[in-house]
């Protein structure tokens, strides 16, 4: 009898290896490993630290850790990370003065570019105006600083012209020298800010505007603690920034923040002139002449300011 020829289907030749059990663990589980969508950190859908937001409209950290400008808060979220990630960044300021010297550094966690949660703890060195002020010199001040920051409305760069991100926010401060400030006239060693932030980006003009309003009663933002023996508490105080975008890595500007008077010291407003570069995407230098007038009786303490951000 003739023999039936064995038909064959075109198909590829499996290798059972490739359903080993050794070779199911090892492929990637793009919706739970910490590695998915090629080097990216992910948990989930979530990208951890994937930045994608323009260059500088993150803001830089303010003295009190939170996002906007060195010293007024703006409605901007920390972290390069766009909606649905998870972004961070962490700063170094120093300011020099005549007779003092600020030291502070922190971190912030931005969450789907939506809420922001800060850390800042602030050094505040009397140098020899703590023997005049019969402290002791070199005597420092020390503040720690927790914030956080919930985006309600609009976005900094798109949507509407004249519809800026609006952002509300607290900051908790606790001072390391209760008795101290105490002794000085304080009510209290710790206290809460409550603030509105509106920022926008105008790019047309190559503009940004800020301007925020900041429930406080704190005494040189807490360095010198919260209110008065006298009973003064809480007042509204105000601060605006306008920054010129010079490239979409350089910008210059400007700042003013209104401050409280509790403790009759003389206690003045505060401004500055700032400059700002990002060097690459995740780092940012700033530079700024700051004006922060009387300092507990010292007058015209002007001096320079620099700043170091990482963000991602």
């Amino acid at each position: 009898m003739p023999q039936t020829k064995p038909q064959h289907k075109d198909r590829e030749v499996e290798n059972p290896t490739d359903n080993s059990a050794a070779v199911r663990a090892l492929k990637p589980l793009h919706t739970t490993t910490g590695l998915s969508d090629g080097s990216r950190l992910q948990i989930g859908k979530t990208r951890l630290f994937h930045g994608g937001k323009l260059l500088l409209t993150n803001g830089i950290s303010t003295v009190e850790g939170s996002s906007g400008g060195g010293i007024a808060r703006w409605a901007t979220i920390a972290g390069r990370q766009m909606p649905g990630g998870i972004g961070a960044s962490s700063h170094a300021t120093a300011i020099e003065l005549p007779d003092y010297g600020w030291r502070s550094y922190g971190a912030a966690i931005g969450f789907g570019d939506r809420l922001e949660i800060s850390y800042a703890r602030a050094a505040l060195d009397t140098r020899d105006a703590g023997t005049a002020l019969g402290i002791g010199q070199g005597y420092t001040f020390h503040l720690d600083t927790f914030g956080a920051k919930l985006r309600l409305a609009g976005d900094v760069v798109y949507g509407e012209t004249w519809v800026p991100q609006v952002a509300v926010g607290i900051e908790h401060k606790r001072s390391h020298d209760g008795a101290l400030v105490r002794a000085l006239g304080a009510a209290d060693d710790h206290g809460t800010d409550i603030t509105l932030s509106a920022t926008k980006l105008l790019l047309a003009q190559s503009l940004l505007v800020n301007a925020s309003l900041r429930y406080t009663e704190a005494n040189q933002i807490g360095m010198l603690g919260f209110g008065s023996a006298a009973g003064d508490g809480h007042t509204l105080q105000f601060e605006g920034s306008l920054g010129y975008q010079l490239s979409r890595r350089a910008v210059i500007g400007a700042e003013y923040r209104s401050k409280p008077d509790n403790l009759g010291l003389g206690e003045d407003d505060w401004l500055d002139i700032f400059a700002a570069y990002a060097l690459t995407e995740n780092l940012t230098l700033s530079a700024a002449y700051v004006d922060l007038g009387s300092v507990a009786t010292f007058f015209d303490q002007r001096g320079g300011f620099v700043s170091a951000q990482v963000a991602f």
